[in-house]
């Protein structure tokens, strides 16, 4: 088992929260946020995810922080591509909207919003998609990196759906529960989705 706590390098509080209920139960290690290890925002940040693949954006982040704190680091990059937009917004995910100022919830909002937009009569039949997450377990003692793919595969609505989870869940149907992912319960988005998977593959690289 790897010594010391784990450093998830993330400034969402929702993805933190995730990841510490798929990993904490499996793992029994103390994962720690950004905020626990008091790293302060930097702005250089900002400019760590500049890679076209989810892979690679979560090997640069994972990088920045262990070189930033010297601790064992876990990093992710996810997000949603559909079928209908060729794929799109995938790495861009977080910032599709481009809307200086926002964050959060509002940020959330406008992102769903611009989706729909963009799904406007396109049919059901076409609005298949997938979420992705790569996953990153970096170690400071210079060992290779270790990384992992999740994916889900669903339907966008053409309409929100559910109060639970966070980003573009309450547009995301998931067809065998026929529930979106902000309809389902925490313990069963952590059973299903693409950050349990990829982040589940980790866990016996930790114990």
């Amino acid at each position: 088992m790897l010594a010391g706590p784990l450093l998830i390098a993330s400034r969402s509080a929702d993805k933190v929260r995730e990841i510490r209920a798929i990993l904490e139960p499996v793992i029994g290690a103390r994962l720690i946020s950004l905020t626990d290890a008091g790293v302060p925002p930097d702005s250089a940040e900002d400019d760590v995810e500049a890679y076209p693949t989810f892979r690679e954006n979560a090997l640069a982040k994972a990088a920045y922080f262990a070189r930033l704190t010297r601790m064992n680091v876990l990093a992710d990059d996810s997000g949603i591509e559909v079928d209908a937009l060729d794929g799109a917004p995938g790495v861009l995910s977080r910032r599709f909207a481009v809307r200086p100022g926002l964050s959060g919830v509002a940020l959330d909002q406008a992102n769903n919003q611009l989706l729909l937009q963009k799904l406007t009569c396109v049919p059901a039949a076409r609005r298949g998609a997938r979420y992705v997450c790569a996953a990153v377990l970096l170690c400071h003692d210079a060992r290779p990196p270790i990384t992992a793919l999740g994916t889900c595969r669903g339907i966008i609505l053409d309409a929100p759906r559910g109060n639970g989870g966070f980003g573009y869940d309450p547009l995301f149907l998931f067809p065998p529960m026929e529930l979106t992912f902000g309809e389902l319960s925490a313990e069963q988005k952590h059973r299903f989705s693409h950050r349990a998977r990829a982040f589940r593959a980790l866990a016996s690289h930790i114990l």
